[in-house]
């Protein structure tokens, strides 16, 4: 773990160096609180430190405690002072802070040893509480069978993009797919073979698709997926891709060579229009429009020539009125 250590006398520093390296620390030294300030303010910042109470010419360590917990960072930042004050007050003062703990000079290694570790578990309790929090929010907005982003979250994406193209004058290609006759599948040899399926389908799109594109699990049997700067003629090539991608070679399921084709509606942001729900109404449009015809095919729609989009406008209008 790597902690902080602060302090303006020379022989200080060096002999905590010392002493937390011996402890198995990675130490990083500062000679005074405006050095302490901008270690802990910066990138890949110590979560440990010991910080001097009086550092001049420049922060005291109580100053710098209050700018840290001022950040509200995360991971947490444990700080322990060392002061040669010993009243209550000054105990107090350090502690309102925003310090954790405190030693008073001079103390005894073992002391600031035993010190420093109960800072050390907490802050290895706070990481294992941020892990287990990045991974529940992560089960929140995953499709646990395909392992792509859920309907919500592939939603929120096409949103942030919209406002990201908006902003910089760009375009967003979106593409609507619905496997062809997935139900088919299910009633003759099972959902598990349904499962199969859906999650080979997003194996297959994954692998061919730029870094930069998502794509997510929109439900049931529907992709939707999000084209960064993207034009209709773009985003028609590209759904066509995956579109064979997904034909060929089959998926084997339990001993069963499977066939497996989708319809694809594509349409493409014009630069203004910023709802996702146009947008994705718009492909649904198309969508249908591929079944219609068939279905394992591409079918492209813009905005102005969509009815539903039409719809919507209408009824914005009204509303405006």
């Amino acid at each position: 773990m790597k902690v902080l250590i602060a302090d303006d006398e020379r022989i200080m520093r060096t002999l905590l160096r010392s002493a937390l390296q011996g402890w198995g620390y990675e130490v990083v030294v500062a000679e005074n609180g405006d050095q302490a300030w901008a270690a802990l303010s910066g990138e890949d910042a110590p979560t440990l430190a010991v910080l001097d109470w009086i550092m001049p010419p420049g922060m005291t360590g109580p100053e710098v405690c209050r700018k840290v917990r001022e950040l509200g960072r995360e991971p947490y930042t444990y700080i322990l002072l060392l002061t040669s004050k010993n009243t209550t007050s000054e105990t107090v003062e350090g502690m309102e802070a925003g310090a954790d703990d405190y030693v008073v000079k001079p103390f005894h290694n073992h002391e600031l040893q035993v010190r420093l570790r109960a800072g050390k578990r907490i802050i290895d309790l706070q990481t294992e509480l941020l892990e287990a929090r990045e991974e529940l929010r992560d089960r929140a907005n995953k499709d646990l069978l395909t392992m792509l982003p859920n309907r919500s979250a592939i939603q929120d994406l096409l949103e942030q993009e919209l406002s990201r193209c908006h902003r910089e004058g760009r375009t967003v290609g979106v593409i609507l797919l619905d496997l062809d006759h997935f139900k088919r599948i299910n009633d003759t040899l099972g959902h598990l073979a349904g499962d199969t399926v859906l999650r080979e389908t997003a194996t297959r799109f994954r692998a061919n698709m730029r870094t930069y594109d998502r794509i997510g699990r929109y439900g049931g049997e529907e992709f939707l997926v999000v084209l960064p700067n993207c034009d209709l003629e773009q985003a028609t090539h590209q759904a066509e891709r995956l579109r064979s991608k997904l034909a060929q070679p089959p998926v084997f399921v339990d001993g069963n060579q499977l066939s497996v084709t989708a319809s694809f509606g594509v349409t493409v942001s014009d630069g203004c229009e910023r709802s996702p729900e146009v947008l994705i109404r718009v492909a649904d449009e198309a969508l249908y429009r591929a079944k219609a015809n068939g279905r394992n095919c591409v079918e492209c729609l813009m905005i102005e020539n969509s009815r539903a989009a039409n719809e919507i406008g209408t009824a914005r209008s009204a509303r405006e009125l």
